[in-house]
């Protein structure tokens, strides 16, 4: 065999060798409501078990104001990280929150001038604006690194070392405000999980269109 074929097979293992080591290890999780249909915006995480020591990595999150919306309408991040709140809009807001885990009242502002909010303790932070009554996200606070959302599809990859863990789902709209919650052991091999979530109904608003 020519040595460059001989190269070309050795670079082409490598990528697959290399691609098969990064697809390893975290669970595959798929979310669907009391009907089958895929749920976006589930918020997934692993809470390990057993006193495990986990990694504290507080990655910064975001939360834009555009079109007179809060964007993206769900986040989650790990407790003690902060979120920016840059204002997109030609007008101002004043964003405030009267949930326990984190109350805030974050004065009339536009552009990037805001403060950024530290989240400190865990559980759901809803958001209002007093300008804009329409406008509301969720913040999920969790005490864990490992966590993630589901996208169109009602799918999410949560990458996390081997070991046992309390894998939960949770949703704003989910019904009783709880997450569901299933435990597992995971290995070095990726895994899979399904959970089927009941939600409160949509609510219609006939002025929606004026926001």
């Amino acid at each position: 065999m020519p040595s460059q074929l001989i190269s070309r097979s050795a670079a082409l293992a490598a990528f697959l060798l290399t691609g098969a080591a990064s697809a390893a290890g975290g669970i595959n999780v798929h979310v669907t409501d009391a009907n089958g249909k895929p749920v976006t915006d589930a918020v997934v995480y692993l809470e390990a078990e057993g006193g495990q020591q986990l990694p504290k990595p507080q990655k910064a999150g975001e939360i834009s104001q555009k079109g007179l919306k809060f964007i993206p309408l769900v986040t989650v991040i790990q407790t003690g990280s902060k979120i920016y709140f840059p204002n997109n809009d030609k007008v101002r807001h004043h964003i405030y929150s009267f949930s326990p885990p984190h109350k805030f009242d974050q004065k009339l502002y536009s552009g990037t001038t805001a403060e950024p909010q530290t989240f400190d303790k865990p559980g759901t932070v809803v958001l209002g604006c007093n300008i804009h009554d329409k406008m509301i996200a969720y913040v999920r606070i969790v005490d864990t690194p490992f966590f993630g959302k589901t996208d169109a599809s009602g799918a999410v990859l949560v990458d996390a070392p081997a070991g046992k863990y309390v894998l939960k789902a949770w949703h704003p709209d989910i019904v009783g405000g709880n997450p569901q919650e299933q435990a597992l052991r995971l290995s070095d091999e990726a895994a899979s999980a399904s959970f089927r979530m009941p939600l409160k109904p949509p609510v219609t608003d006939p002025d929606s269109a004026a926001y």
